[in-house]
This record gives C-alpha cells, structure tokens and sequence, in this order.
C-alpha cells in the first residue's frame, strides 16, 4: 500500500506508524451499489427511540449499576418519554434477572411502555430469559448472535450454514415459549451486521420474518448493528438502504440500527442511517457503552430539535437527566458534551461574547416586536444553536468572564446580572481592567467579582476631592442652575458656587471655582431596579478618566458620577 503522493504545498511526509498493517472498509465487505436515495432525504419525524442503558451500557461500567440504581434510571427514562426500553440481559446474571423480575412483578412499567429483554441463540438462555419476563404483559425479546466472517471464524468455528440453523432453532424455540395471552414480539440482531455479507444478511432476516409470521400489527425489528466501526457514515447509510430496500415483507419490519462510536462518528452514521430508512435508533444517553460508547441519544435527539423536529423526549430539565446519570453510572458527562456539558453554551472569548450579547438582545426586541414571549419567538442567535432555556438551563453560564474575554461579555454580565448598562465608549476602559485583573489571577471571574471590581474601578467614595454639602437651584431667571457646594481638598474646604444649563454643567463650573478645570467628554444616564446610574468621561488637567455614580436619584448619581471621575484623573 503506498500513500498519495502530498501536493507542494503541504508539507507533511510519511510517517513511521504502520497503517499497511490494515485494509479499507471495501477489501472487508461488500456494500452493494444499489442507488442512493438517502442524500436527499429530510428527517421530519423523530424515529423510535429505544435506550439501551441497562444493558449495553451497564455491560460497559467498571461498577454495573443494582437495582436501585437502574430503578431509578428506569423511571428517568419512562418520565422522559422513551416508549421501548431495553431493560436487561437477564441471562447474564442473577442482578440482570433480579431487576427484570423487579418490572415484571411491581407496578414499575406504564401501559404505553415496552421492556426489551437480550438472549443470545441458546436454548437454555432462552429459557432463562422467558423466565425472568414472565407476567409482563408485552415484551421484546432481542435475539441476537454474530454474522460477520471473521466472527464466525475466530469466535464461533461455524459456517453460514451452521450460523443459520443455530438462529432458525433459537427462533423456533422463541415462538414456542412466547406466552400467547401476552403481546411479545421479536427482534433480532445479526451483530457486526456491517461486515456481514449483505446476501447473508437477507438470508438470515427474511427467514426470520417468516419464521414469526410477522405482520403490520405484530411486526418484526431486525436491528442492524455497526458493532465495531470500520468506514465513513455514508458507507453504513449505504448498507442501510440497501437492506431497507431488499428487506422482504417491509412493511412487517421495523428496521431498527444499533452505532457504536469506534471512529467517532456515531452520531453522523445514526443520521445518515434514518435518512437511509432506519426507523427505530438503539443508544445510549450521553453515549456511554463499550470501547468508544454506544450512539447518544441526547445529542441524536437535540439535534433534531435544532432544526425545527419534535424529538418526542422531554428534555426541559437536561441538567437533572444528566446529574441522574452520572449518579447511576458513576462516570462523569463531558463539559463540553453537545447541550448538556457544563460549558457547551458558555462564551469565554471577547468575540463570541460579544456576538451572543447582541443576539440575546435582537431576540428580546424581536419577541416585542412580534408581541410574544421571548420564550415563544424564532431563536436566531449567534453561537447558539437552540435556546439554552428550553433545555432549563440559565442565561447565567452563557457567558463567563476571564483573560480571554472582551468588553461584550463583561457587559453583558454588568447589565444582565447588576442592572449596569455601560456606555459603549465605557467598555473598552473597563475591559482592560478585567483583562489585568485576570491575566494577575489566572482565573476566571464570576458576575458578583465583575461587579465589585467595576464599582472599586469607577465608582470612587474617597479620593483627593469631596463633597461636604451641596445643593442644586434653577437661575434667576429660570433659564439654567446654579450649583451650591462646599468642596474639600484634603484638610482644606471652601464654598463655591457654578452656573450652567443643568446640574453636571453648573457643578463642573463650581470645580473650576475651586481651581480644577474639568471637560466633560461624555455623559450618560439610566434607570435601574436599584435606582440610577450615570457614567461620565472627563478630562482633568490632561488626564482623561471614567466615572460612576448610583443613587436611588439621577441627579445625585449624575454629580457622583462626575466627582468620581475627577478624582481618577486627580489621582
């Protein structure tokens, strides 16, 4: 095997890393060239969702859950909305069948919910399984064995042939055992499906859909597994639509499929899959399983939601179905899992901040616009793909504070936590000062820390000037003010009195009377839950400074705001 040739401008060689050692997907199988119909396809609907948590992905875990644990995933899942649950592999062990013994005989189980059971194509096993569900009023039973030549080869010692005459008298024997008063229907799994040959593959499901006499209403699933990944997802869209077009008695079949995530595309080959026919997605929530994990529902199904589709599950609490499964599997969920990690909407850096800032504020004036609740308007805001609220989380964590940051997200912070509506000229001066604050810890920096350090900054209580007294009167005339003060400088105070169009102008007159020129380059004022804000720009003997003032009145915040930033200037 050799490598392409690289073009001139890449500059990278063959590296020492034995890769001959193996060989592409097409030496391996067989993927029938049977038209593709899937690349145009459009997922409108949510397919069946069936969790394999308490099974596949409790095989996976160091510690495998009891039953208290798996109790309690269980009835996450039922309260989620999941209508198929696979619940267990009651003949693997005596904690498997406690817990299958636990639904069959409590009131575990609603009416509209299905328990799927696995048994691998032993009698005896079969026997055991059918044991553990007796009394439950519908069931699947998941019949599954390995297909794939070198399965048969290395694991089992068996041919086509003999593989086909031990899954016929398995199923047989399924057929006998299955309680005719009860509503249990089959699956079965030709596991490592996608290096099985395809004619096998018909061979083995066509039998089996004849064999069970499946109809409409008592319809077979075959589930069709990427056990161990091997190629790109469109290669397994390819072999799902190539089985759903061959599939005989289709519309007795429920065609399920079954990803694992060896080469990190689970995801994208359970999408592709349902594009390719698939209707039923077996996983696991946040993908754990064996190796690389199982499929994740949670991202499969909240990325439907993303693009306008009812996942059909409810995940309006996300942080609590996540905290459920870490308690039970005792393995932590990435921070930056899709939707549910801890950081996964959160912006540290200045552009992305800024970005979401403008957005959540458009999305506020649009839903005014429309006259509807924010809750209820299109979501179009940068950087986030769905509404962090809709899955319970807060606005809180969407943007956090550190050396990265810029001045967007501080204000954003300033305004949606304190009520603090910086000036647009303000923030620049502000973010370098978060920016050494930071860059000195090495640390991020919460709301409550950006505020003290913004009131410690800009709002100045004790500086080289104050104020003693002071009182605001209209002119004689009417037509301005006159600002009365008595102003002090260190041990010294005197009594001044300035003239202007308003109180800031009249006080700045009444400093320069005191021997202190002050131009006031920019001025703003606002109105907060916890009274007035006001923020001026001035320039002090050449030394151009910001300030702030807040008090339960404009004007007494307005001249807080001017004192403040003299004595900046002054400093």
């Amino acid at each position: 095997m050799t490598t392409t040739p690289a073009p001139a401008w890449n500059p990278q060689r063959p590296g020492p890393m034995p890769f001959h050692r193996y060989r592409p997907f097409q030496d391996r199988v067989h993927v029938p060239a049977a038209g593709r119909d899937w690349p145009a396809a459009r997922v409108e609907r949510a397919p069946l969702w069936v969790p394999v948590d308490l099974r596949d992905g409790n095989q996976a875990l160091a510690e495998p859950m009891d039953t208290p644990r798996k109790r309690r995933f269980f009835d996450l899942l039922t309260g989620m909305g999941f209508k198929e649950i696979e619940v267990g592999y009651p003949s693997a062990s005596r904690a498997d069948f406690d817990f299958v013994r636990h639904l069959a005989t409590g009131d575990a189980v609603p009416d509209d919910v299905t328990p799927v059971v696995f048994t691998p194509a032993r009698r005896d096993l079969i026997d055991r399984t059918f044991e553990a569900i007796e009394g439950m009023p519908r069931a699947v039973v998941h019949l599954y064995i390995a297909t794939s030549p070198v399965w048969r080869d290395v694991v089992l010692g068996r041919d086509r042939a003999e593989v086909w005459r031990t899954v016929r008298e398995a199923a047989e024997h399924m057929a006998r055992r299955a309680d005719k008063a009860s509503y249990v229907r089959f699956q079965f799994s030709p596991e490592t499906f996608n290096l099985t040959e395809p004619d096998f593959v018909l061979e083995l499901c066509d039998g089996l859909t004849e064999l069970w006499d499946a109809s409409p209403d008592r319809p077979v699933t075959h589930n069709l597994p990427a056990t161990v990944e091997i190629a790109t997802p469109n290669v397994y869209a390819d072999q799902i639509e190539y089985a759903h077009r061959q599939l005989a008695r289709r519309d007795s079949v429920i065609l399920s499929v079954h990803p694992h995530n060896d080469r990190g595309t689970g995801v994208a080959c359970a999408e592709l899959a349902v594009l390719a026919g698939a209707q039923r997605v077996e996983g696991c929530l946040f993908g754990n399983g064996e190796r690389t994990g199982n499929v994740d529902l949670v991202t499969l199904a909240l990325n439907l939601y993303a693009q306008g589709v009812d996942p059909m599950i409810d995940f309006r609490d996300v942080d609590t179905v996540r905290e459920t499964v870490e308690h039970c599997n005792r393995l932590p969920v990435h921070p930056r899992h899709p939707y549910a990690g801890d950081l996964v909407h959160t912006a540290f850096s200045g552009t992305h901040q800024d970005a979401i800032s403008k957005g959540l504020a458009r999305h506020a004036e649009r839903a005014r616009e429309l006259g509807v609740p924010e809750s209820q308007a299109p979501w179009s805001v940068p950087y986030l793909p769905i509404d962090p609220a809709d899955v319970g989380r807060s606005y809180e964590a969407v943007i956090r504070v550190n050396s990265q940051s810029g001045k967007g997200g501080m204000a954003y912070l300033l305004r949606a936590h304190h009520g603090v509506d910086l000036p647009a000229r303000m923030r620049p001066d502000f973010s370098r000062t978060v920016q050494e604050a930071t860059d000195d810890s090495g640390r991020e920096m919460a709301a409550k820390e950006l505020y003290e350090l913004f009131r410690s900054t800009y709002v100045v209580e004790d500086g080289e000037m104050a104020l003693d007294a002071w009182s605001v009167h209209p002119d004689g005339d009417g037509a301005g003010t006159r600002f009365v003060c008595t102003l002090r400088t260190g041990e010294r105070a005197g009594d001044y009195e300035g003239a202007g169009s308003g109180p800031v102008s009249a006080f700045v007159d009444a400093l320069a009377g005191a021997g202190v020129d002050v131009e006031v380059l920019d001025f703003r004022e606002q109105a907060g839950d916890d009274g007035a804000h006001a923020f001026a720009e001035c320039r002090v003997r050449g030394t151009t400074c910001w300030g702030a003032g807040q008090d339960s009145s404009a004007l007494a915040a307005s001249v807080r705001a001017v004192l403040s930033a003299v004595n900046r200037a002054l400093r």
